[in-house]
């Protein structure tokens, strides 16, 4: 079973109807098939939770984060081991330090990391990258 790590970005363009959406709908619906396993950090979690809430409300950021629960993505918590891959992920380069989690916990799950940011690029040799 292949195994794909979303940035905030994917399930954001996702959720707004962007460039991508149809993309990241296919790999939902294959996680909630059972073909597909997704995971996504807390960390990233977090950053969906704050710009739907900037755009919106908390309670809404609430129904979002409701929902993203029932799509078949696991939510992985940041422990020490994921914590240091994504630190020295920032020490290296010039990337915030929510997104080095996403690709912290794909480089540890040697997973694919599904995003549309281009701040990955520095990263395409040490991660794989599915590009939305």
């Amino acid at each position: 079973m292949a195994t794909k790590v979303l940035d905030s970005y994917a399930l954001m363009a996702f959720f707004e109807d962007e460039p991508g959406a149809d993309f990241v709908r296919g790999l939902i619906h294959k996680a909630v098939e059972g073909d597909t396993s997704l995971l996504m950090t807390v960390v990233n979690l977090g950053e969906v939770w704050y710009a739907i809430a900037r755009t919106n409300s908390p309670e809404i950021a609430d129904q979002y984060i409701h929902e993203i629960k029932g799509m078949g993505i696991e939510i992985v918590e940041a422990d020490w081991n994921l914590t240091r891959q994504a630190a020295l992920f920032k020490a290296n380069g010039n990337i915030s330090y929510a997104d080095c989690f996403a690709a912290a916990l794909a480089k540890i799950k040697k997973a694919e990391l599904v995003t549309g940011d281009k701040e990955f690029k520095s990263l395409e040799g040490e991660i794989k990258i599915a590009w939305v």
